[in-house]
């Protein structure tokens, strides 16, 4: 809180004590429009908490807001409803003690939400177990059901509950919700019956009717129109865009399975709500006499169904009452207007009673069945005191029960400021303020209070009126001075209602309210005949009747306010005061005026007064100390006495006056605002200069830390450096004695065979061997007389030379004839050359009638004259090259008349031999295709000695057909290898 002060001037304080004008109207509405504007809809005053409704959502009530919240100090954060809720729950289980909360405020104002939070907290933050949870969950769904039969719709709010209602929750010794228990005041019941213009009925109507399944309607006989129903319309605004009654009907009808409520119970409850609709639709007709007759119509088949009453008994009974006549009853028949007003008294008197019976549900629902001692947190969401041009008896019951709260929360707050004075040694100033006691004397005292004129004026003999009361409440009040009617006043006395004035100027006269007993008592024994499970439980048959005459209905909501009272009393109290800042619902609009007159009936001014009479601000010494030590250079940065002497020390270096202050025995006590805001502002310009000083500070002691963690880690390095250095030289060491060793043993036994012994020596001798070749290799691989002579060790390797030789010197003849000459030579650069490549036996046949062959290959030889492909061997000799077909010789070509061979560049096969004929009947040239071509070729240049014939050719290769008739073969590249012969006639290789 104290850290907030600084921005007072733009946001205004969290806790109105510290205002410096506490006595102002005028500074505590400021301070409540400033915080209003910047969203800030919480205030204390001390322990209580004003609520502004913001009419618009915040995104203050997330999980992560509840975890915030939990377990901390009321004032350590800014104010909220969690706070609150947290603080109430830590000191009931610290204390092991009962509170509870008083929730306050105009309709509209937010007293329903704030209960909703608070509930919500609780759920979040109590321990969760199986049964705790199922706690928890009938705790928040019981809301949804009481609000759907006890809210309803009015002119200032849109969820106005319409009764009071008091919770008990209860908590187990670890803080674990294990039960509750609901206490309900005063449920409005002529709203079942009239609303006025802008208004509707209580919520569970309209939820029904239209959310309602098809089949309930059916088989309650509604029909999906609440224009249909009497009850339903007076108000004239069944739907209202704020409200969803289908989706809220669905969360009705899941809360009642959770709470668990029997599928009997269910049916039965919704028939007793569809037969108050029933029975507003009921018209009656004037007989030849004047009197209300009843004919056969459905709403009375439908009431006889749901109600389980015979048709005619019930129509007996909305036309007719019992009246004593010598020494026995008899019926005598209402006039249509008594029989309208006893029909709308009966549909009072049945919700009423199932309205009650509901409550009751609820709490056998969230009964604990544990015996075992349960401390408790009360939830009293209760209306709030209001004053309108007219005003019924309901508001005169809520004013009276205002009154009566107030009367409570100042002898509590008073008792506590008192308390806690005296518990810290402080002496107890008497404080002014105005006791209200002379108010509520006026209205319940025995014999001369309102309502004892009330209840005498109801029960007497003769007829009651309106005119009566006010005549005999003239008579026995004249000279109260807080009681004035019309005729007491004149023009130039009467001014603006004030709380604690129960003035009867502006109250409407309801005697006939309080009688309805009256008018009911056959219908008590109407309804006692219902086969209705629910109505029977409502209208027990052991109820009193006329023999005894009951209370009247303000006699017994001011014994419920006794119970109230006593309930309350036993327990520590916690309060929020719920302000409504415009009457239009709109988010941003502050109306002074408005809030004001809230202020004032709210007695908040009166609470502010009583907390600021003596001391403006308390904190305990240790929270003081630890806040304020760096304004003192004795207590900063640790002071070592004890928190009292600390802070002692603290006051006097800042020049507090003595009657500026007093030391309690743990806390001090500040008199005046302006003297803790001097300190904080203070302490605001301290924190620059401490920050800069911890920050120097800090940042050598970052340095200084880092330079030793330095240094620490470069000893380190340099030990461990010097460690693994030792022992590396010392492996080195013994590996260099190890290799002697073994190169002396090898050395002497270097002629032996190869054993373990020496083995290692001669791969040293082998390796040094070609290390000195590798420094001194030969020009050329086929130089015979410049290779290093190798040892004997090595002989081996002059056959490998002798062997390179000859292939080297093959392979470097395809080098020159290929290489960058045609494409597909670098693939057959590493595929080693042989002497043969076809079978033994047709070599044998070429041997034994002509020559030695000194290499064969299989070839694809084309034919001149339409270029068919067919499978042969060639075969080199001495002298010739043979083409050959299984052993049989096709064709023999003289090396002395071989012309050249030609090739492509391109990755082909193909290769011509041209051949020097000039006889027309020879053969020409040879057209062949070898998957060997390049060693075919250079083995054709060695054997023939004709190492200029090959010719690299790009593009077509011309060929003799035969002498004198010429062909072509052309080539080019292609994604696909494809022969074939051309429209031109020339042989195409792709």
């Amino acid at each position: 809180m104290e850290g907030s002060l600084t921005a007072r001037d733009r946001v205004g304080l969290q806790d109105f004590v510290l205002l410096e004008a506490y006595t102002s109207e005028s500074a505590f509405l400021e301070n409540l429009r400033k915080r209003f504007h910047e969203n800030l809809i919480y205030t204390y005053i001390g322990t209580l908490l004003v609520s502004v409704n913001p009419y618009k959502e915040l995104g203050i009530y997330t999980k992560k807001q509840m975890d915030i919240y939990m377990g901390v100090n009321l004032f350590e954060l800014p104010p909220h409803i969690y706070a609150l809720a947290d603080n109430v729950y830590r000191t009931m289980l610290t204390e092991s003690n009962n509170h509870f909360i008083l929730i306050s405020g105009e309709s509209g104002a937010g007293k329903t939400e704030a209960s909703k939070k608070i509930l919500q907290f609780y759920a979040v933050s109590c321990p969760s177990t199986k049964l705790m949870d199922n706690v928890r969950d009938r705790l928040l769904l019981s809301n949804p059901v009481l609000e759907a039969f006890g809210n309803a719709k009015t002119l200032k709010n849109d969820n106005s509950s319409r009764f009071g209602k008091y919770m008990d929750i209860q908590f187990d010794h670890v803080g674990g919700a294990v039960g509750g228990h609901i206490l309900s005041y005063l449920l409005e019941k002529s709203r079942v019956v009239h609303q006025n213009h802008g208004e509707r009925n209580f919520h569970i109507f309209y939820q029904l009717v239209e959310g309602g399944e098809e089949d309930l309607l059916r088989w309650l006989g509604l029909q999906r129109n609440c224009q249909q129903y009497s009850y339903l319309v007076q108000g004239e605004c069944a739907k209202v865009s704020s409200i969803n009654d289908k989706t809220d009907w669905k969360t009705v009808r899941k809360a009642l399975t959770v709470i668990e409520f029997s599928e009997s119970n269910v049916e039965s409850l919704f028939a007793i709500i569809a037969s108050v609709l029933h029975l507003g639709n009921v018209k009656f007709i004037a007989d030849s006499r004047g009197y209300a007759t009843l004919n056969s119509s459905p709403e009375i088949h439908w009431l006889s169904k749901l109600l389980g009453i015979p048709t005619q008994v019930i129509q007996v009974g909305l036309t007719h009452r019992k009246i004593a006549a010598r020494s026995e009853e008899v019926l005598s028949p209402f006039t249509i207007d008594h029989a309208v007003y006893a029909r709308d008294a009966l549909a009072k008197a049945i919700y009423g009673r199932t309205f009650t019976w509901l409550v009751n549900m609820l709490n056998e629902s969230l009964a604990n069945k544990d015996s075992s001692r349960k401390t408790v947190i009360g939830l009293l969401d209760i209306y709030g005191f209001e004053v309108f041009n007219v005003n019924s008896f309901e508001q005169f019951c809520i004013n009276y029960c205002n009154e009566k709260l107030q009367q409570l929360f100042i002898q509590l707050t008073l008792k506590s400021e008192q308390e806690e004075y005296e518990m810290e040694g402080i002496e107890w100033e008497p404080v002014p303020y105005f006791n209200n006691k002379i108010i509520c004397d006026l209205v319940e005292e025995k014999f001369k209070g309102i309502i004892a004129v009330l209840d005498e004026e109801c029960l007497r003999p003769g007829e009651a009126t309106d005119m009566t009361f006010l005549e005999k409440l003239e008579e026995k009040m004249a000279g109260h001075p807080h009681f004035i009617t019309h005729k007491l006043a004149d023009q130039k006395t009467r001014k603006t209602l004030e709380r604690g004035d129960f003035r009867l100027l502006h109250y409407a006269g309801e005697v006939t309210y309080c009688v309805d007993h009256v008018l009911t008592i056959f219908h008590l024994q109407v309804m006692r005949q219902s086969k209705n499970a629910i109505v029977q439980l409502c209208f027990p048959t052991t109820e009193p009747d006329s023999k005894k005459r009951p209370e009247t209905v303000a006699t017994q909501f001011k014994s419920s306010l006794v119970g109230l009272t006593e309930i309350l009393m036993s327990k520590e109290p916690w309060y929020v005061r719920c302000i409504k800042p415009n009457e239009g619902k709109q988010p941003g609009s502050f109306d002074d005026v408005l809030v004001r007159h809230q202020v004032k009936y709210l007695g908040l001014m009166e609470h502010l007064r009583v907390r600021r009479a003596g001391f403006a601000y308390r904190r305990r010494y240790q929270i003081f100390l630890q806040r304020y030590k760096p304004l003192c250079p004795d207590t900063w940065p640790n002071w070592k006495g004890t928190a009292a002497e600390g802070v002692q020390c603290l006051v006097k270096h800042l020049g507090f006056k003595p009657d500026e202050y007093k030391m309690g025995r743990t806390k001090i006590f500040i008199r005046h605002p302006r003297t803790l805001f001097a300190t904080e502002d203070a302490f605001e310009v301290c924190k620059h200069e401490l920050a800069t000083r911890i920050q120097a500070k800090y940042k050598g002691y970052r340095v200084k830390g880092h330079y030793m963690r330095q240094r620490e880690a470069a000893t380190t390095i340099e030990t461990c450096w010097r460690g693994l250095k030792a022992r590396r030289e010392r492996q080195k060491r013994a590996w260099a004695v190890k290799v002697i060793k073994k190169f002396i043993k090898g050395f002497m036994t270097r002629n032996q065979p190869v054993s373990v012994d020496n083995s290692e020596y001669l791969d040293y001798v082998r390796q040094n061997y070609l290390t000195r070749l590798k420094e001194s290799l030969p020009k050329t691989v086929l130089d015979q007389n410049t290779w290093l002579t190798p040892p004997p060790i090595m002989k081996e390797v002059s056959r490998l030379r002798m062997y390179l030789n000859s292939g080297l010197q093959i392979k470097g003849l395809t080098s020159s004839l290929f290489k960058g000459r045609k494409e597909n030579y670098p693939h057959s650069v590493s595929r080693p050359f042989v002497d043969t490549r076809i079978k033994i036996n047709v070599q044998t046949k070429v041997i034994s009638f002509h020559a030695f062959p000194q290499y064969s290959v299989p070839v694809v030889k084309y034919d001149r004259n339409g270029f068919r492909p067919r499978f042969r061997q060639l075969i080199y000799t001495g002298t010739a090259a043979y083409l050959v077909e299984e052993a049989k010789i096709k064709q023999r070509v003289q090396f002395n008349q071989l012309k050249g061979v030609s090739v492509s560049n391109l990755s082909d096969n193909f290769f011509i031999l041209h051949i020097q004929s000039e006889d027309i009947k020879q053969k020409g040239d040879l057209v062949l295709q070898c998957d060997h071509i390049f060693e075919a070729l250079t083995k054709l240049c060695l054997v023939a000695n004709k190492e200029n014939c090959i010719n690299v050719v790009q593009g077509s290769i011309k060929f003799d057909i035969q002498p004198g008739r010429e062909g072509f073969v052309d080539f080019k590249s292609g994604q696909e290898t494809m022969i074939y012969r051309a429209k031109n006639g020339h042989l195409m290789v792709v």
